[in-house]
């Protein structure tokens, strides 16, 4: 399983993936889920990626192999991020349907495949889009500024309180990370490491962290998060028992 989320704000975006792919009694294998293609000045991108794993590997290498043969079409010609997630979901049918056609072993099988894709090219604000399995694609919103793939429902509600599009760049990665961590907590096939890029606006420059399992910053998150949580539970309004319903049940 997997989870990735992206946070698009004023100042710019925030991309955070896990690593885990497979998560069995006796194997734990890791691969990282983000690819960043840069011309410096010019254009900047990051793909995200989640689901067939034979899937999402062959879509990046496409993507790779169309920059180095100067194809037509690639993320060094698309003139804007849709134009990008166009492509990119081009290239995902191209694959899924290449593998689903095989048959043999892998009958019955889905090689299906999320993509989300960010940047900024120049002239152009920074933006997001999430590639569908079936290739389309949308965008974020004013009052959605973030997109999810994979293990969402975990991570979804501290995104829901927290961010904005005044968000700051620092709160939004510390908001990924928060997300990232319920969801581990709750998906034990989410694990690290995390991989967190931060892109600011007009920079055309990627700030990329690695977090492992035992990163002294993820487990200071983590404990920080889990206490300040109990604190706020213990700050709840009392329940007025006094206002409750009496039974029905007769006497």
């Amino acid at each position: 399983m997997t989870y990735c989320v992206a946070i698009t704000m004023d100042a710019g975006l925030v991309f955070c993936s896990d690593s885990r792919t497979n998560a069995g009694v006796d194997q734990v294998s890791t691969y990282g889920k983000m690819y960043h293609y840069s011309v410096s000045g010019e254009r900047e991108f990051v793909i995200l990626s989640a689901g067939n794993l034979a899937t999402t590997q062959a879509v990046i290498s496409q993507v790779k192999r169309d920059i180095r043969d100067n194809a037509a079409t690639s993320l060094k010609t698309v003139p804007d991020i849709s134009e990008a997630a166009s492509y990119l979901g081009e290239i995902n049918r191209q694959e899924q349907d290449k593998h689903a056609s095989g048959g043999g072993p892998n009958g019955g099988m889905s090689f299906e495949a999320s993509f989300i894709i960010g940047g900024q090219i120049a002239g152009d604000k920074p933006r997001l889009a999430m590639v569908y399995p079936q290739g389309n694609h949308i965008t974020t919103s004013k009052d959605t500024p973030y997109l999810q793939i994979g293990e969402s429902k975990y991570g979804k509600p501290i995104l829901d309180r927290i961010l904005t599009r005044e968000t700051s760049l620092e709160n939004a990665s510390r908001c990924a990370l928060v997300s990232m961590d319920s969801t581990m907590r709750s998906n034990l096939t989410v694990g690290p490491p995390i991989e967190l890029a931060v892109y600011s606006a007009d920079s055309f420059s990627l700030q990329r962290f690695r977090f492992d399992d035992d990163d002294e910053y993820l487990r200071e998150l983590k404990k920080a998060w889990d206490q300040y949580l109990t604190d706020a539970f213990d700050r709840l309004p009392s329940l007025n028992w006094g206002d409750s319903l009496q039974s029905d049940e007769p006497g």
